[in-house]
């Protein structure tokens, strides 16, 4: 986390945390989320602009990912100075590029070590790593593809209905927020 974010939340430590306004796809693109896409539905849904719009801020989206955690409910959440803005998710937390070396990093461009390697019902890779759950990007399935037939990973079944609950991320913490209220 950057000093400056830490230094913003010891100055103002009430801030109200943030809900809806920012998403992840399962491509590792960010979307700002404005009232009007909200109201169109949830970022999952599929609903033609309920997504937003694409960051393409290079420096923000660095500042995004150096600030980028979960907090002990799973909720994963961008420190924006004071305030969390929660993030939706359309996939998993993370979502993985995998280099010609096999070498593993975050779509925030963290290196990783995998533990296993999952596939689901509808055919889409996940890698469990030592820094928790994602999503293969689809560019990279060939190459997962090709680390386990050189048994570099050994492959599992699983559904993807029940990452969520399995690895403790949630999907939608607005949703979940709502429903708090």
């Amino acid at each position: 986390m950057d000093d400056i974010v830490r230094q913003a939340m010891a100055k103002w430590p009430d801030v109200p945390d943030c809900f809806g306004w920012l998403g992840l796809d399962s491509r590792g693109q960010w979307w700002m989320r404005d009232d009007r896409a909200q109201a169109l539905g949830a970022f999952q849904s599929g609903i033609p602009g309920a997504k937003g719009s694409v960051l393409r801020h290079e420096k923000l989206i660095d500042f995004i990912h150096r600030n980028y955690e979960a907090d002990a409910l799973g909720r994963w959440y961008f420190q924006n100075g004071p305030q969390r803005v929660y993030i939706e998710l359309e996939a998993t937390p993370h979502i993985w590029r995998i280099g010609d070396d096999f070498a593993v990093s975050s779509h925030t461009g963290t290196l990783t070590e995998v533990n296993k390697c999952l596939v689901d019902e509808n055919g889409k890779v996940y890698l469990h790593s030592t820094m928790g759950l994602g999503l293969v990007h689809t560019f990279d399935v060939p190459r997962a593809a090709q680390a386990i037939e050189s048994a570099l990973w050994s492959l599992e079944e699983t559904v993807a209905g029940d990452l969520p609950a399995q690895y403790g991320y949630v999907m939608s913490p607005q949703e979940r927020h709502k429903a708090s209220q």
